[in-house]
């Protein structure tokens, strides 16, 4: 009965607000892109910049090519893509973890709340080295700083959210026998998904940042050294190439995280 109940009250949300689809944006969208990168090739054209310090996209694309056909970008990009897979899905879950219970327990509130502020300001990139001495030069301190990192935007986005879901979602819920648990997975967690998966793209991009920081660190392969190494030799081309594998990962988290909120709220609003 509790099940049925809660079901009730997520009728009793207001329905979200649907932007309309427009044809017209992925159009809008593709041409913003091509538009940056018209204006940069004209810009190495007329010499504006000189080449040695901003080739074009095209040659960019061109040392791309290369790179895959060499195999050495494939080899970059799956070790660079393996410490931010496996670091943002530890960091993630156990920032959704602790929001969560932040957010239905004053208690824990009041013990998380003091120290994610206390920690949260420290640059996560300064606590490599400490993290090397904790736990070696290998592969495990570099998905502890990226699972640092992803951590910290999940939790305190998540706590804001549950906390702040509409009191009388909660009251509507307990008053038709909803057990707290079902408050919990059936009311205040749907309610806090749109802010979640906000917080998940902030946690994403935050783990692009900082696998490229740990690997110029501490690393002799991926994508971040591969940008180091480059700039170090003045291979312009190459380090733009591995921006631009960044740019890529960049978006692609995106766009990913979004059409999964799409899914999620969908299945919810149908449910």
């Amino acid at each position: 009965m509790a099940i049925d109940a809660s079901r009730e009250v997520i009728t009793l949300e207001a329905p979200a607000t649907v932007r309309p689809e427009h044809r017209s944006l992925p159009y809008l969208r593709a041409t913003s892109i091509l538009a940056l990168l018209v204006v940069w090739e004209i810009a190495t054209w007329t010499r504006i910049v000189p080449p040695v310090f901003l080739p074009g996209p095209l040659t960019v694309a061109r040392e791309l090519g290369r790179m895959a056909t060499t195999g050495e970008l494939w080899h970059n990009l799956g070790l660079s893509l393996g410490r931010i897979v496996v670091g943002f899905v530890i960091g993630s879950a156990a920032g959704l973890l602790v929001g969560v219970l932040a957010g239905v327990s004053d208690s824990a509130e009041a013990i998380v709340d003091p120290l994610v502020a206390a920690t949260y300001p420290i640059p996560k990139i300064a606590l490599l080295p400490l993290l090397i001495l904790w736990l070696g030069i290998g592969e495990t301190s570099k998905v502890a700083v990226i699972a640092i990192g992803a951590f910290f935007p999940v939790a305190i986005g998540t706590m804001s959210a549950v906390r702040e879901v509409d009191p009388l979602l909660v009251r509507a819920a307990r008053s038709l026998g909803a057990t707290p648990y079902h408050i919990v997975t059936k009311v205040r967690i749907p309610a806090s998904l749109p802010v979640i998966f906000a917080s998940l793209r902030l946690a994403a991009g935050m783990s692009l940042l900082l696998v490229v920081s740990a690997e110029m660190i501490a690393a002799t392969a991926g994508i971040g050294y591969l940008i180091l190494y480059a700039g170090d030799l003045l291979q312009t081309s190459r380090l733009l190439a591995g921006i631009a594998v960044l740019s890529i990962l960049g978006l692609a988290s995106t766009t990913g995280l979004q059409a999964m909120e799409r899914r999620f709220l969908r299945g919810r609003h149908q449910g």
